[in-house]
């Protein structure tokens, strides 16, 4: 097995003609967008991080794997076309065995202007297995064979996620129909309030629902793993309490050490350690940064990494980076009500000052990402054993646990 992935001849949608059945818009690069930042490592360190990805499964909890317009402005227009393409080059120039995409999450407006509706991400969804299905790259995973599968073959495994379950409405079945279409994962809430609990850009959090525990008691029977990345405190406590099965904080830091709603208190963190579950490190910009670092590089997000290892254990810790193929901090702006932004970033009215960057150093996309955690790890004198648990094995322990 060779440490490149197999590349993909295909681009999405190529079984349509291009301009003439839907709308052409020029994409990002998937490859070298910005200036790459590479991790430098010894001769030896590089041999070390070629044998870890070759013989480990690398999986990263939380990623959207669609290509953005180069000029990001016209995202909205893209959006509502319904028809947004997957970055494979992007992912065949990974070490990523498996990834969690995330989808079009809160800018799902293909239909609404506020996202979140049933249609619009049913469309997104079957928009984007329609195009899995005309190649043969990227696996659309149903369980863990598939991701080993993914491993062996030099391919990705695609998980199909979903932040929140607003969508769902007061209706149990729609969670057997997700899973049906192929969604392992997926939110309680995403930062707004819906039926189930509380997000965490709410100012009252109620905690978890009537009806967010019969989700979550569905959820555990079907065998979905729950994710509690952008509930309010309270309400990721009662998923915990109430869940038969280890839930997932795919993408998350510690407000030990930044004051930010985006971030976990030591007592959710801990708590989902006590029960099984797993907690995968932010890297969106401007998220986890920290007093020392609060230009938001690898070095920001890797300090949230040691503090939750500290805290909770190795065995609880891994990545969901949270990236995308595009301007990131483009987006975000564009999309800033539909995503919480400000929200999401403030505790108490307040958020602590920070230099903004135009994308975090190192970790600018699921490619660079999944390049640099090894080598960062690897370059910082990890042992074997503990790389292999955080790139990958603490998050097969939980899908074996979780799914049926």
């Amino acid at each position: 097995m060779s440490l490149k992935k197999r590349a993909p001849v295909y681009e999405s949608f190529e079984y349509l003609e291009r301009g003439v059945d839907y709308p052409a818009f020029d994409l990002a690069a998937e490859i070298d967008r910005v200036e790459p930042a590479l991790i430098p490592l010894t001769e030896s360190e590089e041999r070390r991080v070629e044998a870890l990805v070759r013989d480990n499964v690398m999986i990263s909890l939380h990623e959207h794997l669609a290509t953005f317009p180069a000029d990001i402005s016209e995202t909205p227009a893209y959006v509502r076309e319904g028809r947004t393409a997957t970055a494979f080059r992007g992912l065949a120039d990974s070490y990523w065995d498996a990834v969690f995409d995330n989808l079009l999450d809160g800018i799902c407006t293909i239909e609404s202007k506020n996202g979140w509706k049933w249609n619009d991400v049913l469309h997104d969804l079957g928009m984007r297995l329609c195009d899995l299905a005309h190649q043969d790259f990227v696996i659309h995973c149903k369980g863990v064979d598939d991701i080993l599968r993914a491993h062996s073959e030099e391919r990705v495994a695609l998980i199909a996620s979903l932040e929140g379950a607003a969508m769902i409405e007061n209706e149990l079945d729609r969670i057997e129909i997700l899973y049906g279409f192929g969604v392992r994962a997926m939110g309680i809430a995403y930062s707004e309030a819906n039926a189930l609990g509380s997000g965490l850009r709410e100012p009252r959090d109620g905690g978890l629902t009537v009806f967010g525990r019969q989700a979550v008691e569905r959820m555990n029977k079907v065998g979905m793993l729950i994710d509690c990345s952008h509930c309010g405190d309270q309400t990721t406590l009662d998923v915990i309490e109430a869940s038969e099965r280890p839930i997932l904080l795919s993408h998350i830091g510690a407000r030990a050490l930044w004051e930010s709603n985006r971030l976990a208190p030591d007592e959710v963190l801990r708590a989902c350690a006590d029960r099984g579950g797993l907690i995968g490190i932010e890297a969106a910009p401007h998220t986890t940064l920290t007093p020392e670092n609060s230009t938001h590089t690898v070095e920001s997000v890797m300090e949230h990494f040691e503090y939750i290892r500290d805290l909770v254990g190795i065995d609880h810790v891994s990545f969901g980076p949270d990236t995308v193929y595009g301007d990131h901090v483009g987006l975000h702006s564009t999309y800033s009500s539909n995503l919480s932004i400000q929200q999401s970033r403030a505790r108490g009215g307040e958020t602590p000052s920070f230099e903004r960057v135009e994308y975090v150093r190192g970790f600018e996309n699921p490619s660079e990402c999944s390049k640099n955690i090894p080598r960062w790890l690897v370059k910082h004198g990890y042992p074997d054993e503990q790389i292999i648990k955080v790139i990958g094995g603490n998050a097969l322990r939980v899908l074996r646990e979780v799914w049926n």
